[in-house]
Parts: structure tokens; C-alpha cells; sequence
């Protein structure tokens, strides 16, 4: 039986991501020299495998961060469906507890379940898993491709990997995430298993 095997990665670091500052969909940041190094250590560690396709969302930080596959010659492919989630009038801004407690308020409703509820001008988790489902049945009518490497967004990023292990949406901070970490994931034909859990040992220079 084939495995297909997924290294699904969140973008390197920016520079909003360095000064607490939402991102998002509708702000198209670039990596910084340290999203930049993050993405140099990454392909150095996975340079040798044997990727058949490449995806990422449409933004310009995740496609940064595989650039080096890409400049293999790698076939690349842009799905908006794994942008970031819109985060409304939030994008731009810093956020902390005591200066958004509104964010922080709308991440407590959605972890109690209410996931179809959208923050202030932007897009609600369900309708993220919504649009990341075309992608999933794409990904998965393509056996062909048998290691794929895929790099989008930390929220994204935790929304598909419950649409992929079967979570339940309000679970999605159990998947943890850091600029430029590792879900690595075995497809059987009926189901995923983790095999790395948001892995950062490639980015430790001894």
C-alpha cells in the first residue's frame, strides 16, 4: 500500500510576526533575515527529499519560505484556499490582552465551539475549513504525487490539520505552531497519522 507522505510548514518569520502584529490574508508581508535564515536551515535539512509537488497559498511569505525547492525546479502550485484567515479589521494592528480584548474574546468563542462565528470584518474558522476543502479533495485525488510539501499560515495551518486528523473545529489550538515548524503527516489511503508534531529541530544550530 503507497503512503503519501505531507511536510506541511508555517511561513518564517516577518516582521509583523516579530512585533505581534496580525497578519492575515490582506497583509502580504514579507520574510524577514530571520524568516529568511528559518528558510535556508529548513531546505538545508530537507533538501534531499524527494518532493514531488510543492504547494503553498498565495501570499508572498509562504512562497519565500520553500523558494529554495523551488529554485530546484520542484512543480509549484498557488491555492488561495490556504491563505491565512481574514482577520477583518485586526490585520495591521498589535495585538496584546490588555489592547484587544476583543481578539482574544473572539478566539474564547471560538474554542467553546461557536466556530462559525467571523471576527469584526473577516472570515470565522468554518468558513476557512470551508475553503480549504477543495484543496484537501485535490491533494487527494493526485497519488501520483507522493511527498508533497506544503507551507501556508499558523491559524490556517491548525484548521486544516483538524480537517485532516478529524478533529472537532473547536480543537484547533491543540495544534501548536512557530514561524517556520513541521507537521509531518502519512496519508494510508483512509486516514492520516502525525509523524512530526510541530517539529522545530531543524532550525537548531549547534
Amino acid at each position: 500500500m503507497s503512503i503519501k507522505k505531507v511536510y506541511l510548514i508555517r511561513h518564517g518569520q516577518t516582521d509583523y510576526n516579530l512585533q505581534s502584529i496580525v497578519q492575515g490574508s490582506g497583509v502580504d508581508s514579507v520574510l524577514n533575515a530571520e524568516g529568511q535564515r528559518q528558510a535556508a536551515l529548513f531546505f538545508e535539512k530537507y533538501k534531499d527529499v524527494k518532493f514531488d509537488k510543492v504547494y503553498t497559498s498565495t501570499l508572498q511569505r509562504s512562497i519565500q519560505s520553500v523558494q529554495g525547492f523551488l529554485d530546484l525546479g520542484i512543480p509549484h502550485e498557488r491555492h488561495a484556499g490556504l491563505n491565512e484567515i481574514n482577520w477583518g479589521t485586526r490585520e495591521g494592528t498589535r495585538i496584546t490582552p490588555e489592547e484587544d480584548a476583543y481578539y482574544h474574546g473572539i478566539l474564547q468563542t471560538w474554542c467553546d465551539g461557536n466556530t462559525e462565528v467571523c471576527i469584526e470584518g473577516g472570515e470565522s474558522p468554518q468558513l476557512v475549513y470551508d475553503r480549504q476543502k477543495p484543496f484537501i479533495d485535490l491533494m487527494l485525488s493526485r497519488p501520483e504525487e507522493e511527498t508533497i510539501l506544503v507551507c501556508m499560515h499558523g491559524r490556517a495551518m491548525r484548521i486544516l490539520l483538524c480537517q485532516l486528523l478529524r478533529y472537532p473545529l473547536r480543537c484547533m489550538d491543540e495544534f501548536r505552531h512557530q514561524n517556520l515548524c513541521l507537521y509531518q503527516l502519512d496519508y494510508t489511503g483512509s486516514m492520516f497519522a502525525v509523524k512530526k508534531y510541530c517539529d522545530v529541530a531543524h532550525l537548531q544550530v549547534v
